[in-house]
């Protein structure tokens, strides 16, 4: 009896510890690690992120500022209710616009990040904030508002834009444009109920040579510092209820090239005349420069204004065009079957992909090199990971080849839980996967010889990225190649104390506000002050140095739904988070590896580097 009892004792002893061990291990993958959970006095509304790692968050109450990396509440601006439109950042800046509605008035707040200060009031700027330009050398600053802009959800939802130019430190305003017509906005979202509408169906205003550039009827230039009218060409800029079908304008040392009318154009940068026309081109939704030749992908896929529905439209293909004279080179209609994103590996090649194939182009004649059989499922854009491999992608699908032999390297699938049609699955999957465009689109850029349009001393912000609503994937991944991060951050609050070595609080030019409460950095002593400080600044260099590596996907991970994060250089599914149900408005921080999701009156980070 002994002896049979022996190896049932150690039976049941290695049993019970494989079930605590399953139990263990099940417990612990249910949810993601939750890093912080910050509890605010009403129903999250809506929240961004900042360059400097700064959470803005409004709830039914009140607007918070948290630091993205601790959760701690920064600041709380209470007796407001803010709409996602009501609040700005200024990017490559410590500075946040918010809108206050006061009865029958209104007014514009510029408020210190980190302390929620005001430093500076204007009662003449009224309407939501939709875009921003700032000229870091004239300290300039263009602000795009918009009255009376919400509604039901819809198509040919119209209002009237003004622009204001505004001597950033002061608010004092320049100058004003009021546009002569209604345009067509988007909706921030799409329900059933009553949302704020935006102008992100439109390319944001730049600064470029003192002047300023806007897109909302055609391609306007104006005089910085006056708002005199230099040059104006009015059609309609976007196709009829799509989102974003003209490129967003691309420059060199000599023009400005931009798209309207199935036509591109070069603008001479020191006379402000055109120089040339290239015609009959259909729908350009990008461009992308080298040194002698700018090539034009024509038609694609695009967001719907009325349901947010993705769409295509031709005719598709890809042009070059000589920039010197305009000369159409070649064109390559070969993508009979919807078209990508472009990506140029290389001076001499030029990748797209269709439903079906990989398409490789000389960039020298236009002729195919190449064609590769991917089969993603409704491919939606096309990447070069940090191996000069081509990733195809889609919502639900990616895989990497090889661009000399066609070789599939490697392949990750994960489709949305359940019912994947319906519109939440299907809303909260597309963000997932949109994630990536926030860090990644270095990954999506070409070779050296490729030219951007952003100057070191212009930035530009659209609340695009923060919406709920994002339009089609190959829109992210044709524009936010063209976007990067400052190393260098211009400070207008206690973070210009910071940057001087002294943590003592600034003098604000606006009377402080009685309805600012929590402020964090008033209970710090000096030092610890200065240390919490120089981390963001700290962090505006970290950012400008990173490369986003991950694209994630919305799924079923076995025992619950969540986050698969996948390499795009090697294809191994990395990161696994679990979130039984995260809201359509999630973001990620990759600098501090975390993800915010709200949860009623709280915002929760999860850690981004959780694995099973």
């Amino acid at each position: 009896m002994f002896i049979q009892d022996k190896p049932s004792r150690a039976l049941h002893f290695f049993i019970t510890a494989l079930v605590t061990l399953l139990l263990c291990a099940g417990a612990g993958a249910v949810y993601a690690t939750e890093r912080w959970s910050a509890k605010l006095d009403g129903q999250v509304r809506f929240y961004q992120t900042t360059g400097p790692g700064v959470l803005v968050v409004g709830t039914e109450k009140s607007l918070y500022a948290i630091d993205g990396e601790t959760g701690d509440i920064l600041w709380r601006r209470k007796n407001v209710k803010l709409d996602e439109t009501d609040v700005a950042p200024v990017p490559g800046t410590d500075m946040l616009l918010i809108n206050l509605e006061l009865g029958s008035k209104s007014r514009l707040e510029a408020l210190d990040l980190l302390t929620g200060e005001a430093l500076w009031r204007s009662d003449k700027l009224r309407g939501a904030v939709m875009q921003l330009a700032l000229d870091r050398n004239a300290n300039l600053l263009a602000v795009v508002l918009v009255r009376d802009a919400r509604g039901k959800a819809r198509e040919n939802f119209k209002r009237k834009p003004v622009i204001h130019l505004l001597d950033i430190s002061s608010g004092r305003e320049l100058w004003k444009r009021e546009l002569e017509s209604e345009v067509e906005m988007m909706p921030a979202r799409w329900s059933d109920d009553e949302v704020p509408y935006t102008l992100d169906n439109y390319r944001p205003p730049f600064f470029l040579d003192e002047r300023l550039y806007v897109f909302y009827e055609g391609v306007t230039s104006l005089e910085a510092q006056t708002g005199k009218e230099r040059r104006r060409e009015k059609f309609r800029v976007n196709e009829e209820g799509l989102a974003l079908t003209e490129a967003d304008p691309i420059a060199d040392e000599r023009y400005v090239y931009a798209s309207g009318r199935g036509h591109v154009r070069a603008v001479s940068r020191s006379t402000n005349e055109e120089v040339w026309e290239a015609k009959d081109l259909g729908s350009v939704p990008e461009m992308i420069l080298t040194r002698d030749v700018l090539f034009a992908r024509t038609g694609g896929q695009f967001a719907r204004l009325k349901n947010g529905d993705i769409v295509e439209r031709g005719p598709y293909g890809v042009s070059a065009i000589d920039i010197d004279k305009g000369k159409i080179l070649w064109r390559y209609k070969g993508a009979d079957k919807g078209i990508t994103n472009m990506v140029l590996p290389d001076a001499r090649t030029v990748i797209v992909a269709d439903h079906d194939d990989l398409i490789v182009l000389d960039a020298i004649n236009g002729k195919r090199r190449g064609k590769i059989t991917h089969g993603v499922e409704k491919a939606a854009f096309v990447l070069l990971n940090n191996r000069g491999e081509a990733v195809v992608g889609g919502k639900n699908e990616i895989a990497a080849f090889d661009l000399q032999s066609g070789r599939n390297l490697w392949r990750a699938r994960y489709n949305p839980p359940g019912r994947g049609l319906m519109r939440s699955v299907a809303a909260v999957a597309a963000r997932a996967t949109a994630l990536y465009f926030r860090y990644g689109g270095a990954a999506t850029s070409a070779f050296r010889g490729v030219q951007l349009l952003n100057s070191v001393n212009s930035l530009r912000w659209s609340g695009l990225a923060a919406r709920e609503a994002l339009p089609s994937l190959t829109t992210l991944a044709a524009n936010q190649a063209r976007d990067y991060a400052m190393d260098r951050i211009s400070s207008f609050g206690l973070l210009a104390r910071a940057q001087q070595g002294s943590p003592t609080r600034p003098r604000i030019a606006a009377p402080p506000s009685v309805d600012v409460e929590d402020r964090l950095l008033d209970r710090l002593d000096p030092a610890h002050q200065l240390e919490r400080l120089s981390r963001f600044l700290l962090r505006t260099r970290r950012l400008a140095a990173l490369r986003g590596e991950w694209m994630y996907f919305y799924t079923d991970l076995g025992r619950g739904n969540g986050l698969a994060g996948v390499n795009i250089d090697t294809g191994i599914t990395e990161r696994t988070i679990r979130m039984s149900a995260p809201d359509e408005r999630f973001l990620s921080d990759e600098i501090d590896g975390l993800l915010y999701v709200s949860r009623d009156n709280r915002l929760i980070a999860f850690d981004l580097n959780a694995r099973e």
